[in-house]
């Protein structure tokens, strides 16, 4: 989007792709009869993660990934959006949008750098973040682990190390302690699914090709050799066997370390595709016990789940790209917000707990399609809500364009741009939009 100038027409534009929501509905819209109000309190906001907007994350696992040889990475983070240093203007900004919740990670690679040693500077850090939260009336869900770790802890296997448990547990157990009384919802893990759906998904733009999961195991292999570090690790690039294994256990572990702090409301995030079987032979039902499953299971004795979609898949052996002529997106995804209905009724059929969605959006240059992707995106929990489900809040991905992991830049996510050379942020017409939704808490 231009700047200056532009701007006041911008809204405008917002204004009228907002209005959009009273034409004919698609198939499945809320009909006439249907009231276009949300639940009281829900909650309606956008999401970051530290590693993807903060900048000079260096004690962290990512830092080096980036930076190895043969990287998958397009790309390093470097200053990301230096949201570090200007997370109030970006806080304030979302309010003044009409918000009223802001989901964002806390980085254990500051706040423990050296292992046993926890920074109090750094917590002040994000108690002062969340402190600006409470002053503005956003309502924080944080998230203790978004995909990166401490170099000391990769360095030492990551999640592939049984001792991984116990060391997790006691980095949520000091933050809580410290910043409890401010958080309103604790998740545990970002999409610890991920390392399973890298075996089902069509990445067709990677920087690294799409054989995900064997350019990740490459890379481990790649990197242990330059380091020099025989059990070096990462949540991306670990074994996924062993590292499920002790997530979950360290999930379990770090929920009870966490609420001996404080009795606030864990869960933990998933990234789900709506799965869509193509033919007699589909492995649709093979892919969701494989990827969702043993996580659903464990949600259930969670205080809620979080629901992260995009995209839907077609699955008959294998995953098959998205169909010929189909819109796509900045990272090779089918345009598909109805796929956000369909995985909140499962996850809610599964865990039996309240489903909060806690990322959703689309990577693309053109902001009307992605008021349009979010006009059809709540007409599918509106739905979900009228059918009896317990979703209490809708947080898009995300606050800011920012760092998309081995993508890079390119993908542009955000409700609000980012000039990278100035930091400069400029409001979307997609942010107002979604933003007069908030404030009217209606379609």
């Amino acid at each position: 989007m231009q700047k200056g100038a532009t701007f006041a027409l911008g809204i405008g534009l917002g204004e009228r792709l907002l209005a959009s929501a009273g034409k004919p509905p698609l198939s499945g819209e809320l009909t006439p009869a249907a009231s276009p109000k949300f639940p009281p309190k829900f909650l309606w906001g956008a999401a970051t993660a530290a590693h993807q907007v903060e900048g000079n994350n260096v004690n962290s696992d990512n830092w080096l990934l980036e930076r190895a040889p043969n990287t998958m990475y397009k790309e390093p983070s470097e200053d990301a959006c230096d949201h570090y240093h200007l997370y109030e203007q970006d806080i304030n900004q979302l309010a003044d949008l009409g918000f009223n919740a802001y989901r964002f990670s806390i980085e254990w690679a500051r706040i423990e750098p050296e292992k046993g040693f926890f920074s109090r500077a750094e917590l002040e850090h994000y108690r002062r973040m969340l402190e600006a939260c409470h002053k503005r009336g956003l309502t924080p869900l944080v998230t203790y682990s978004h995909f990166t770790l401490p170099r000391w802890f990769a360095y030492q296997g990551a999640w592939e190390n049984p001792e991984s448990v116990d060391l997790f547990a006691r980095y949520c157990e000091k933050v809580t302690a410290h910043l409890g009384d401010l958080i309103a919802y604790a998740a545990t893990f970002n999409e610890p699914d991920i390392p399973f759906l890298f075996h089902w998904i069509n990445l067709p733009n990677a920087p690294a090709g799409m054989d995900l999961a064997g350019i990740m195991a490459a890379q481990k292999a790649g990197l242990r050799q330059y380091l020099n570090a025989p059990q070096f690790s990462s949540f991306l690039i670990g074994d996924a066997e062993k590292s499920r294994e002790n997530m979950m256990a360290a999930h379990t572990k770090a929920k009870a370390a966490i609420k001996s702090a404080k009795n606030i409301p864990v869960g933990l995030t998933l990234a789900m595709e709506d799965d869509q079987p193509e033919g007699p032979d589909s492995r649709s039902a093979e892919k969701q016990a494989d990827v969702y499953a043993p996580w659903l299971k464990l949600a259930k004795q969670d205080d809620f789940i979080g629901v992260q979609t995009y995209t839907r898949s077609r699955i008959a052996s294998k995953a098959l790209p998205p169909p010929q002529g189909a819109e796509l997106t900045q990272m090779g995804y089918e345009f598909y917000p109805e796929s956000l209905e369909h995985t909140i009724r499962l996850a809610a059929k599964e865990t039996g707990v309240p489903v909060i969605v806690t990322e959703n959006g689309v990577a693309t240059e053109d902001d009307t399609r992605r008021v349009e992707y979010i006009r059809r995106a709540l007409h599918g929990v509106k739905r979900c809500i009228d059918d009896g489900i317990g979703v209490r809040g809708y947080i898009h991905w995300s606050l800011l364009d920012n760092f998309e992991w081995i993508f890079g830049y390119t993908p542009k996510f955000g409700l609000i741009a980012v000039d990278r050379e100035t930091q400069k942020r400029t409001v979307k017409p997609s942010a107002i939009a979604l933003g007069k939704i908030a404030k009217a808490n209606s379609l």
